[in-house]
């Protein structure tokens, strides 16, 4: 018992923390649009045929992107949703570079109603190191 009173607060912490490790963190952004690992992105992809739309810049998407991505920088996104209206209640996987960019463009198709939005956590930097499959050069 005297244990337990000499050390109350660091039994505190250790509880405090492994209530943090078990908590769900980072799945769902601000947005309310799922986050998903590398691992959780070729699930996504491969048991949904998830459609991937890639939100970097030009030269972003020649140095490497996931095969057969669409490509529709972040700054076009507005004047071109209807390119992908198709895909509005499909399984869709945003990504970018570090995932920031994906994360507006999710918040984007939310808005115009896309049902089924997911982002890449971590973008293109954790999927190639995760050491998967790209794709070089523009389409």
């Amino acid at each position: 018992m005297e244990f337990l009173k000499d050390n109350a607060l660091l039994i505190g912490l250790a509880i405090g923390s492994a209530f943090m490790l078990l908590m769900p963190s980072g799945k769902k952004s601000a947005s309310g649009v799922p986050n998903l690992n590398p691992a959780e992105a070729v699930t996504l992809i491969n048991r949904s045929n998830a459609f991937v739309l890639d939100v970097r810049e030009d030269a972003e998407f020649a140095a490497g992107h996931i095969a057969n991505a669409t490509h529709i920088p972040l700054a076009q996104m507005a004047t071109r949703i209807n390119e992908i209206k198709k895909y509005q209640n499909k399984p869709i996987l945003v990504n970018c570079q570090r995932g920031a960019r994906s994360a507006q463009a999710c918040k984007l198709l939310r808005e115009a109603e896309f049902t089924q939005v997911h982002n890449l956590q971590g973008g293109m930097i954790a999927w190639q190191e995760a050491k998967l499959p790209v794709v070089k050069g523009a389409k």
